[in-house]
C-alpha cells in the first residue's frame, strides 16, 4: 500500500479527524482511509455510498414517518393561524 503524507493541514481539520477517529474507536490511519474514501464516494456520486445498518433502519424510519404527512402540512410552515374576518 503506498504511503501518503499531508502538509500544511489545518489543526481545525486534524481536530475534528481526530475527534471522529476517537468516536469510532479507530487509529488515525484507518480513519483516514474512510473519511477519503467517503468523501470521494460522494464528491463522484458514487451510489455505493451506505449506511451502517443502524443509521439505514433510523433512515427508513424517518423516511416512513415523512411519507404518512398530510400533503398539505408542508404548505402551513410560516404561517400564522387563520385570522377572523374584520367586521363590516
Amino acid at each position: 500500500m503506498t504511503d501518503i503524507v499531508l502538509k500544511d493541514l489545518d489543526p481545525a481539520l486534524l481536530e475534528r479527524i481526530t475527534a471522529y477517529a476517537d468516536t469510532q474507536g479507530w487509529g488515525q490511519a484507518r480513519t483516514l482511509r474512510f473519511l477519503l474514501e467517503q468523501g470521494l464516494r460522494a464528491s463522484i456520486g458514487d451510489e455505493r455510498v451506505s449506511l451502517d445498518p443502524a443509521e439505514d433502519g433510523v433512515l427508513a424510519a424517518a423516511i416512513g414517518a415523512l411519507e404518512q404527512i398530510p400533503d398539505d402540512t408542508f404548505a402551513l410552515i410560516g404561517r400564522g393561524p387563520a385570522q377572523p374576518a374584520p367586521a363590516s
